[in-house]
């Protein structure tokens, strides 16, 4: 196997995180069952990454084996009539290319969101009420022995903002669109990837969306509401622009996010008795 040097850093929107003590990106199903194996017998934690668009990783880094498949064979787009499937280490901007090509529609909310088919499926990413899920057919997974199955769209355990696939490791999936005229589909892609520019804050590096929106609405909202755009632990600040988002203005550490995190979500409890829920993966 190709073990790799890398930082969590490196590998992480947020630019956050220390070193890796074991990293490696398989070729193929086979190195994928192996560094499990390896980390079986090892007693390491396994830790899967995509895109690292929703990941807050440790500063002192990792002692487990951090896996990103993002080799060929888990890159692979094909277009069967209303059908795509996508390995797991598609970027969603690239499925969204390819529907558009074939003149599918459904999938366009998903635009702009910086992640790969993997992590999309495991949080179930989305937008305007809609994930990612209600378009899958079904899923291609890896259980932590090396074992491969299919899981059924229903089986997967679809919720707002999550999944059940975090049990095991997606290889890819198949997704279930509808036949749409091209030109409806780029202007429906403009439409959301334009309100996503103007309202979301990607002027520096971040995660995104740091809270789950309650039952009771708006995570942004509240958080503004609260008095706390512009409130900054040593590098890390809550936007100005989306009070939803944190960035790393610059040296930023796991800790410092961690201290906004705790601090907006008590003042919101405080403020109006709703417990947020983070939307990012914490990593320990």
């Amino acid at each position: 196997m190709n073990w790799q040097k890398s930082s969590l850093k490196k590998l992480t929107t947020f630019k956050i995180g220390g070193k890796l003590d074991h990293f490696i990106e398989p070729r193929d199903e086979a190195e994928l069952r192996a560094a499990l194996l390896f980390a079986k017998r090892k007693r390491k934690k396994v830790f899967i990454i995509g895109a690292g668009s929703n990941i807050l990783a440790p500063d002192r880094g990792l002692a487990g084996v951090v896996i990103r498949l993002r080799a060929a064979d888990f890159s692979k787009i094909n277009v069967k009539g209303n059908i795509i499937e996508c390995g797991a280490g598609v970027y969603l901007a690239r499925f969204l290319s390819a529907a558009k090509d074939f003149g599918l529609t459904g999938a366009e909310f998903l635009v702009g969101i910086p992640g790969t088919i993997g992590g999309a499926l495991v949080m179930n990413a989305g937008g305007w009420g809609k994930g990612i899920g209600g378009l899958v057919k079904d899923i291609l997974v890896m259980d932590y022995n090396g074992r491969v199955k299919i899981i059924k769209s229903k089986e997967a355990g679809f919720s707002y903002r999550n999944s059940k696939l975090n049990r095991c490791i997606i290889l890819g999936a198949r997704f279930t669109l509808k036949k749409g005229r091209k030109s409806t589909i780029s202007a429906s892609i403009k439409k959301y990837l334009d309100y996503r520019r103007k309202s979301q804050d990607n002027s520096l590096p971040n995660a995104g969306c740091i809270f789950k929106n309650p039952a009771q609405g708006s995570a942004g909202l509240f958080i503004d509401a609260c008095g706390l755009k512009g409130m900054r632990r040593a590098g890390a600040l809550v936007s100005e622009r989306h009070a939803n988002f944190i960035l790393n203005a610059g040296g930023a550490k796991a800790k410092d996010v961690l201290k906004l995190i705790d601090l907006v979500s008590h003042k919101v409890n405080d403020e109006f008795g709703i417990k947020l829920e983070p939307e990012i993966r914490i990593w320990k």
